[in-house]
């Protein structure tokens, strides 16, 4: 079998959750802010529904909430213990994940979570650059990691039915580690085509009243404690290492990221990944570090805070708009 080069930097959307049975109530909310919300349809378990705000360049984001409330389902039922185990059960509303676009293939040595784990047990094995050098700091890596050669799962199938009854099909690739959740991204790769899951045809889906182009960043914020860490695994996941920033106030790394369409009028979309100095992120991450999987013991959550996207001409609409945990911030185009 012939190398193949798997692409694991590709944008695919991000995830915004609300409470149950409210995914209508939310798109009204992003269309006041000038977006373009198409609705999705009910995934293939039955448990979210969701609305799409597909960009031009084929980045969409996801408005996801759950069906019904966890008392809706009888204590000890099947669809109880699904609903229980789901990947966001837990998850507070507002920005909670992200995927990349995973590549629909099930073929041991051509799936992502082969190219991913590679390239991580690697870089755990040679002490790359990034990383503090030495027999014992490698060691660290490894009983940091409890000695998991994995950092992704295997693919498991997934897929949804939309309203006009077209059924999706798609491989996601999870991280192994339930407590990197909205930290590593999840690959969503397609096995149905692309453009029946992400319609950016007929045009005007992805023509929006506060001419939104494209996604320019989305950030994560991290405490100091956990900033190295994630940014080793980040960029294990996506291949090249980061810008880096670092100083008195100052503490950030930079991925420029591919998107599935080519881009329009704007540079490539950013992942960053900072360390919090002013209160506000302060607060956020606070506000995060409760009784989830990324507790205390680890030094505190990472949490998706802001999710930028370029424009051509704001008009009337805001700059800055709210979610329960996070914000959305457009940026005029020169």
């Amino acid at each position: 079998m012939s190398k193949t080069t798997v692409n694991t930097r590709t944008i695919d959307h991000i995830v915004h959750l609300t409470p149950p049975g409210t995914v209508d109530e939310v798109s009204e909310e992003f269309r006041k802010l000038g977006l373009t919300v198409l609705r999705g349809g009910t995934h293939a378990d039955g448990l979210t529904a969701n609305a799409l705000v597909v960009l031009k360049e084929g980045t969409y984001i996801e408005l996801i909430s759950f069906t019904h409330p966890v008392s809706y389902y009888p204590p000890g039922s099947a669809e109880r213990a699904a609903r229980d185990a789901h990947r966001w059960a837990k998850e507070s509303p507002g920005w909670i994940d992200y995927a990349f676009l995973g590549n629909g293939e099930s073929e041991i040595g051509r799936r992502v979570s082969d190219a991913v784990n590679k390239r991580w047990t690697e870089s755990v094995g040679s002490g790359s650059e990034g990383r503090d050098g030495g027999m014992e700091a490698r060691d660290k890596d490894r009983e940091r990691e409890g000695g998991k050669e994995a950092l992704y799962l295997e693919e498991t199938k997934g897929g949804r039915v939309r309203p006009d009854g077209q059924i999706l099909r798609w491989l996601i690739t999870a991280p192994a580690s339930n407590d990197v959740l909205g930290v590593l991204p999840f690959f969503c790769g397609d096995v149905t085509p692309r453009n029946l899951r992400v319609q950016t045809d007929p045009p005007s889906n992805t023509e929006h009243p506060a001419t939104v182009q494209g996604l320019a960043y989305l950030r994560l914020l991290v405490s100091p404690s956990r900033f190295e860490e994630t940014k080793k695994r980040l960029t294990a996941v996506i291949g090249t290492h980061p810008a880096f920033t670092q100083g008195a106030e100052t503490q950030k790394a930079i991925w420029d990221l591919d998107t599935a369409l080519p881009l329009v009028k704007h540079t490539k979309p950013q992942l960053i990944l900072e360390v919090p100095f002013d209160e506000e992120g302060l607060s956020f991450l606070a506000s995060r570090s409760g009784d989830g999987p990324e507790s205390s013991q680890k030094g505190g959550r990472i949490g998706i805070n802001e999710v930028a996207f370029y424009v051509e001409n704001l008009g009337d609409y805001p700059e800055e708009g709210r979610t329960p945990q996070g914000r959305l911030k457009f940026i005029p185009l020169a």
